[in-house]
């Protein structure tokens, strides 16, 4: 009776110590409750095991949250396969394109072949076709890894695999790009279907003030 009481008791730590870090999951790692499909109907999105995949084929081009969210800081972990591409969309509208009208971080398998000749502001962690990221820390594909993503006010912040490689002065950036989105400070919270099978899990939220 030990080991299990113990289990029991690591699991229960884990919980109460995110929930009084103020973060809670996004995704409930059973089914798609609190989230919707947009561009189609989320077919091709599937859960098993506390994981969340898109299959990349026809459906939903991304599902979103229900809910909105200005300043959060939001936590999940991916796993992109070879030449995969994903993305996770912040302050977005349901209506036009989510990266153009609100801002899309982008997912990538940033070493495969397909995508050798992309520009910096496209690869893992950028703010897509805004701002690249300083540093590229990304693993393998077919490897787990982790991204951070704080947005307050006009400041939008990403980390990839603990590593900082984005800090991002939107007004500054709406100044050098005519990107709608930049002036957002409130939207959706989504994930991409981008024709390539991609993993989530571990999505967890902490709401700013």
């Amino acid at each position: 009776m030990k080991v299990p009481l113990l289990i029991c008791l690591f699991f229960f730590a884990q919980s109460g110590s995110a929930a009084q870090n103020g973060f809670q999951p996004l995704f409930n790692g059973r089914d798609l409750n609190g989230w919707v499909g947009v561009g189609g109907a989320a077919i091709n999105w599937k859960v098993e095991k506390g994981i969340l995949s898109c299959t990349g084929q026809k459906g939903a081009q991304w599902i979103a949250t229900k809910k909105q969210y200005a300043n959060f800081d939001l936590r999940l972990e991916f796993n992109i396969p070879k030449n995969g591409n994903s993305g996770v969309f912040i302050r977005a509208p349901k209506e036009g394109a989510a990266w153009v009208e609100g801002m899309e971080i982008q997912v990538l398998d940033d070493r495969g072949d397909k995508w050798k000749n992309l520009k910096p502001a496209q690869f893992t962690g950028s703010i897509y076709a805004v701002q690249a990221p300083e540093k590229r820390v990304t693993k393998k594909a077919g490897e787990w890894q982790t991204m951070r993503i704080r947005c307050a006010g006009s400041k939008c912040n990403v980390w990839i695999n603990d590593v900082q490689v984005v800090n991002g002065d939107l007004v500054k950036l709406a100044q050098t790009h005519n990107q709608a989105g930049l002036k957002r400070r409130s939207g959706f919270i989504g994930l991409q279907n981008h024709a390539s099978p991609v993993y989530y899990r571990n999505i967890q939220i902490k709401v700013l003030k």
